[in-house]
């Protein structure tokens, strides 16, 4: 991997928040996951995988680095996203997910076949991303003609904006069907460093939640 792919990944730290992960648990739960091989692509530090691991068998990571904290009893492959060609075969996963990871990338349209590529037919895709319509990041929009995660500051690292329907598009054009969107209720107040009580946000879940969710399934 180049220099600057290295410096561009590990500029994201490798984790999110337990919120995202907790939604993305929550997802799969509803939709009855159990046992299989979960692919977490743009893994980072695997800290999905503390969430997530009763609904698995196996685990592999994708990421352009591998951190020290990647669990030991995953499997990991190192990966250029934006590349054309990954070292995984078509169907190797029960799960595809991709964690705070599209907005990273140059294009999203073909980062997302490249998800449904690798999933099973009958298989899930779980897509989370900064959530641009949240009552912050419209205000940021209006006060500084940038989405709250766009700034210049978060540049290179974050790239591509993209809404809640962009992301249902994308999924719809790559195959996937049974779309969903769902929130993390996890949300920052604008102007301050503290967080919207979660009992709040789950009364309006796209304006006070930093975060969301699309998951679908491809095609048996």
């Amino acid at each position: 991997m180049c220099e600057t792919l290295d410096a561009r990944a590990r500029s994201t730290l490798g984790s999110s928040h337990d919120a995202i992960y907790r939604m993305v648990n929550a997802a799969l739960i509803a939709r009855g996951v159990e046992g299989g091989r979960l692919v977490d692509v743009g893994c980072g530090r695997g800290a999905l995988w503390s969430v997530v691991s009763p609904l698995f068998d196996r685990y592999c990571g994708l990421d352009a680095v591998r951190y020290d904290t990647f669990p030991l009893c995953g499997e990991f492959r190192a990966v250029d996203l934006d590349a054309a060609d990954w070292p995984i075969a078509a169907g190797e996963a029960d799960v595809v997910t991709a964690i705070e990871t599209i907005e990273h990338l140059e294009n999203p349209w073909n980062f997302v076949r490249a998800l449904v590529r690798i999933a099973r037919p009958g298989g899930w895709v779980v897509i989370t991303t900064p959530n641009q319509l949240s009552a912050l990041s419209v205000l940021t929009l209006i006060v500084k003609q940038r989405f709250s995660e766009f700034q210049d500051s978060q540049y290179p690292a974050h790239r591509t904006a993209l809404l809640e329907s962009d992301l249902l598009r994308v999924a719809r054009a790559a195959g996937l069907e049974a779309l969903a969107v769902a929130y993390s209720h996890y949300g920052r107040l604008p102007l301050a460093a503290a967080h919207y009580p979660e009992a709040i946000a789950r009364l309006w879940p796209r304006a006070l939640s930093d975060n969301l969710l699309v998951i679908g399934r491809k095609p048996r």
